[in-house]
């Protein structure tokens, strides 16, 4: 193993989280201090307006195995993830919020299971500290929806906190608010997945980030996600199907029209009008729909064959042992 190798990456996005910082890091590195691997703490500035990327550079001056990224603006949590994902040198990967109401102490426990033969472990806030009504209804709710979606069976897909190996979550590609469906993402690489309980702190600093608002984003997300689960690598089956069958029936009806037209004689203008234009109009739907399932193809295949696009944008990597090998600005795109 080189001088520079990490076996173990704890990824942290942080936005406004000023207060908190110092308290987290002291229980990021008491948590794993005791695991005997070489270890590094990734935190993402996403854009904050607060003092919260001083306080990170002041804690990576003191330690060389704490890496800041620091993106040029908000792009939201899935795209600070993704950022500290693609930075992260660790053969594992822990991710976890930047607020304390995941518990730092449980990272043995996540890894530990990983360890087992599994791919992602994903930490289970059985005993939620949040409101019943706004939070964990909607997130049972999710939660029970996503398992069904995705045939995975675990209990908390929206948590952050989670284990993975990375050359798993390294393939997983990230947009929109697509973080919480890592697991269900990774699907189609055949990954083992498991869930082990732990504890969820009643938030003590600063302000949440997340509204009722966000529960109707997450339910739309479920939609997307169901589309690109089983129809993305195959949208032709969905609106080919449907506009073919479209077609058909307004083929029928344009035949049964001109039977009546030219086999009974009845005038299609006053028996037929309405019928005739709906045929029409079923006959033109369809083409369109079976074009928009060719096109979906088209650009499917142009997704799969272009370059790594990035959803984020970094202004600067901060830490020791990044700082010799980015001696220039960096910027990505995603």
């Amino acid at each position: 193993m080189s001088p520079d190798a990490v076996s173990l990456s704890v990824v942290v996005p942080l936005f406004n989280e000023q207060d908190v910082i110092e308290k987290l890091y002291e229980e990021i590195a008491r948590a794993v201090e005791p695991m005997k691997r070489t270890w590094e703490i990734v935190f993402i500035n996403d854009g904050s307006t607060d003092d919260t990327l001083n306080r990170v550079l002041d804690v990576a001056g003191r330690d060389d195995r704490v890496v800041v990224v620091d993106l040029m603006g908000n792009f939201g949590q899935t795209a600070a993830l993704s950022a500290g994902f693609d930075c992260a040198r660790g053969d594992i990967i822990v991710a976890m919020d930047g607020d304390l109401q995941d518990d730092p102490s449980y990272i043995p426990r996540l890894v530990s299971k990983l360890e087992e033969g599994y791919d992602i472990v994903s930490g289970w806030r059985k005993k939620r500290k949040e409101s019943f009504l706004i939070r964990r209804i909607p997130s049972m709710t999710a939660n029970w929806m996503l398992k069904r979606i995705s045939g995975i069976d675990i209990h908390d897909f929206g948590t952050t906190f989670k284990a993975y190996r990375a050359s798993v979550v390294k393939n997983v590609k990230m947009y929109g608010d697509f973080h919480r469906f890592i697991p269900a993402l990774a699907r189609e690489m055949r990954v083992r997945v498991t869930e082990v309980e732990v504890a969820h702190h009643k938030r003590e600093y600063g302000e949440s980030k997340y509204g009722i608002g966000r529960t109707f984003v997450v339910f739309f997300d479920l939609f997307r996600l169901k589309f690109i689960l089983d129809y993305l690598s195959k949208p032709l089956q969905v609106f080919g199907a449907g506009g073919l069958g479209l077609a058909v029936i307004g083929f029928i009806l344009f035949l049964y029209v001109a039977f009546s037209k030219f086999y009974l004689g009845i005038p299609i203008e006053e028996k037929h009008g309405p019928l005739f234009i709906t045929s029409i109009m079923f006959i033109v739907s369809g083409v369109n729909l079976f074009t928009t399932g060719l096109l979906g193809e088209m650009i499917l295949r142009n997704l799969y064959e272009s370059g790594d696009k990035k959803s984020y944008y970094i202004r600067e990597i901060h830490g020791t042992s990044r700082e010799s090998n980015n001696s220039k600005t960096l910027m990505k795109t995603r």
